[in-house]
């Protein structure tokens, strides 16, 4: 009951009427242009749940109800995987929202899973985009953080920084995130010196 509840308020209630019209078989007897029509009115709906559920879900994560979070992320994985198939790049942003959500629910198993997942699309996509690479390593590191693994965090997150510094440049918002989290590990490490230039350079 708690877990039906839970799906209800995280993302049901907001597409139970998409899923009807998604989930319904085309007739049989259409013309081709007809099956064809509705196949596109049919992806466009499914790339809209997908909108909305990962929207909710990164609200959630955001608000830090990270339980609420996973059932909106799941959504939003399940239909990017029929809309774009099991290996797309498409599936990225959800696999971190989703690894971002466990990790926060202390559901570490689950996260290292969705982003060893991710971690595998990325490098089999060789033109993956920069900006997904930096929200890969950020997901990492910050993944190792939560495990306390402050050395590999601090590795990842330097890729990120690395990443984001020669594609967008050392000041620019993308950036900066990598320096926040990289300060806030050297600050649980009571290294309050390295810590506040850190936060200064943010």
């Amino acid at each position: 009951v708690d877990h039906q509840k839970v799906d209800w308020v995280s993302i049901h209630e907001q597409i139970c009427q998409l899923l009807v019209l998604v989930r319904t078989p085309l007739p049989f007897l259409l013309s081709e242009k007809e099956r064809k029509h509705a196949t596109e009115q049919l992806v466009k709906r499914q790339k809209h749940i997908i909108n909305l559920a990962y929207s909710r879900a990164q609200k959630f994560v955001l608000d830090g109800k990270h339980e609420e979070a996973i059932p909106a992320a799941l959504q939003a994985l399940r239909f990017s995987t029929e809309v774009y198939g099991s290996n797309s790049v498409q599936l990225v942003p959800a696999y971190l929202l989703l690894a971002e959500a466990s990790t926060g629910a202390g559901r570490l198993r689950e996260a290292s899973k969705y982003l060893s997942q991710a971690q595998w699309i990325v490098l089999g996509t060789p033109d993956c985009s920069v900006a997904l690479q930096c929200k890969l390593h950020r997901s990492l590191g910050l993944f190792c953080a939560a495990e306390g693994n402050f050395e590999q965090a601090l590795y990842h997150l330097a890729d990120d920084v690395y990443l984001a510094s020669s594609t967008f440049g050392l000041k620019s918002i993308e950036t900066s995130r990598g320096y926040f989290h990289m300060a806030n590990i050297f600050f649980q490490q009571n290294k309050r010196d390295i810590a506040n230039s850190l936060y200064a350079e943010v």
